[in-house]
């Protein structure tokens, strides 16, 4: 019943069909690709292997299709599994071959549904593999902006859907505790500490201006009042961790109220005192991807295709951004991760051939590393934009958009785009409960089927698979009538919209699928009474409701948004 088997089973009639009826073509199984229908008019799913098969024999579409068609039938015929769960197939211009699923099936997926609850929709397919997602990884030099919101929601689900598909998930936050700008953060609480004290001491032009620089100035112990008076080298050691360590206590709060929890947290300054970045030069030197010029280091960067090659050791010994994300990706590497997906704001765009090129020298496939783009966000208050700097003081800090709209309409506003796709978050729409909001919308498709459930059962009609076995179950649902099944269609699309998901690397993918699943049931509850004077049918409509529920709260639950039962 699950995606594995109805996958495999109607590909491999695909591939007989055109082994026995196209010789000498060879397609494997893997070359054909099943999709989604989008609109119930063309089956349930479909594939365009037509397209291919008449381009090798350099034949008309139309022709290679209808015996395409004919050759699937046959084959069809001798497999039980597709002959009892699939009601036809038809070849329809220019190229598709669309397959319709059989009522018996439809009946079947409900009842799977109901029984499986909480995972539905999940699978083993990841085989415990493991996969580590990098996200946020703000630099500590101020509160959480509504950007690494947007982040840390696709992040944090992309984690909850590779678990859901059997991986082995680490959510990892990647600390830059070093640089410029944690040099300019140490300098301006060590003003403020000053100013605090009493001195007059101006704040320099590139310091951080923000109220919140203050505040971590006053919590500076009293022991240190008469230290550091002059900002020297023992000032700034000082400054720097326990600003940083501050900051970082702002920021795991922030995610804590955001319902986002890192498994893992590495800085950039640990790699550097433990001496793995030399220990990265030295590797890639040995393997003579590391050459020296004016007096600098450089990677042979070129060699994988990047534009140019890369300084990692500066002249002066120092080393460059890209030396620390070299060793850093190599400790990924090294503590067993298979995939390594990285979430990164569109000022890194730049960044990734070269770091690609990287990976590539340490002796990793580039492929293994997944860099995303995730695509600024705009608020809007009052139809006004407001302004985003950190550095300026003047921000919405994304714990001040979480007491504002709450934890559930911040991820779900913030997933409510692909993450190539500008945000634009308009806090007087995530403010309503209506169904101008969509997560409202959705949520409370489940909270209407809660209250429908406890009416049936006022009324006399209990509904659960304990009190009812699947066979009886199936025997109630064949009193949806035709119109009500295009649901359950929608409803056994779920395991393959997960699977697309982990695919595109794309949460949004599974918010679309919500929207309109909602939509449809929200119609269905406004057209017809499912209660009503006929039992079977009441019934019928209940474990229908029950089966959409399931979905609504296990889609729900991977984006990391609650679905309360009233509303």
């Amino acid at each position: 019943m699950g995606k594995d088997e109805f996958y495999t089973n109607l590909k491999s009639c695909l591939e007989r069909a055109i082994r026995i009826h196209f010789p000498p073509i060879e397609i494997t199984s893997s070359d054909i690709e099943l999709s989604i229908s989008r609109e119930i008019i063309y089956g349930d799913f479909s594939t365009n292997i037509v397209f291919k098969i008449a381009s090798l024999l350099k034949k008309d579409p139309a022709e290679i299709g209808e015996r395409l068609k004919r050759s699937i039938d046959d084959e069809i015929g001798k497999d039980v599994f597709l002959k009892e769960n699939l009601k036809k197939v038809e070849f329809k211009a220019p190229g598709f071959i669309n397959f319709f699923l059989s009522q018996e099936y439809l009946y079947k997926t409900v009842v799977r549904i109901i029984s499986e609850g909480d995972s539905f929709g999940g699978a083993d397919s990841g085989k415990g593999t493991a996969v580590q997602i990098e996200f946020v990884s703000a630099n500590p030099t101020g509160p959480l902006s509504i950007a690494h919101g947007r982040q840390a929601a696709i992040g944090d689900a992309l984690a909850n859907i590779f678990s859901f598909l059997g991986y082995e998930v680490n959510k990892e936050y990647y600390v830059n505790d070093e640089g410029i700008q944690i040099d300019n953060l140490a300098k301006s609480i060590w003003v403020r500490y000053r100013q605090l004290s009493g001195e007059d001491v101006e704040l320099p032009a590139d310091g951080y201006k923000g109220d919140y620089i203050i505040e971590v100035a006053r919590k500076i112990p009293a022991p240190i009042k008469d230290k550091h008076s002059d900002w020297n080298i023992q000032a700034r050691e000082f400054f720097v961790k326990f600003g940083c360590d501050e900051m970082l206590k702002i920021i795991k709060d922030d995610l804590e109220k955001f319902g986002v929890r890192f498994d893992t947290w590495v800085s950039q300054s640990s790699l550097t005192k433990s001496g793995k970045v030399k220990e990265a030069i030295a590797f890639l030197k040995k393997r003579d991807f590391i050459y020296e010029k004016d007096s600098a280091l450089w990677l042979r960067s070129t060699l994988f295709g990047d534009d140019k090659d890369r300084v990692v050791v500066k002249s002066d010994g120092s080393f460059t951004y890209i030396a620390s994300d070299i060793a850093y990706h190599k400790d990924k590497y090294e503590r067993g991760f298979k995939t390594l997906i990285n979430l990164w704001g569109p000022d890194h765009h730049g960044y990734i051939s070269r770091l690609k090129a990287a990976v590539n020298a340490l002796g990793y496939k580039q492929e293994t590393l997944k860099i995303l783009i995730v695509q600024l966000a705009t608020l809007y208050r009052d139809g006004k934009i407001v302004p985003m700097s950190t550095r300026a003081g003047s921000f919405i800090a994304l714990k001040e958009i979480i007491d504002e709209v709450g934890k559930d309409v911040a991820r779900f506003f913030f997933l409510n785009r692909g993450l190539d796709s500008h945000l634009e978050f308009d806090l007087s729409l995530a403010k309503k409960e209506s169904a101008e909001n969509p997560v409202y919308y959705i949520q409370y498709a489940n909270a209407r089927i809660s209250s429908l459930r406890e009416y049936a059962k006022d009324s006399g009609i209990v509904m659960t698979l304990d009190s009812l076995s699947p066979e009886a179950a199936k025997a109630v649902l064949k009193n949806l009538w035709e119109e009500e099944l295009v649901i359950v269609r929608m409803l056994q699309q779920f395991p393959y919209i997960i699977i697309e998901s982990s695919q595109n690397l794309e949460p949004n993918t599974i918010i679309v699928y919500l929207q309109t699943l909602a939509k449809s049931f929200h119609q269905y509850y406004a057209k017809y009474r499912i209660i009503g004077s006929v039992p079977d049918i009441s019934k019928a409509r209940i474990l229908m409701a029950m089966a959409v529920a399931a979905v609504i709260k296990n889609g729900l639950r991977l984006l990391g948004v609650s679905f309360p039962d009233k509303m």
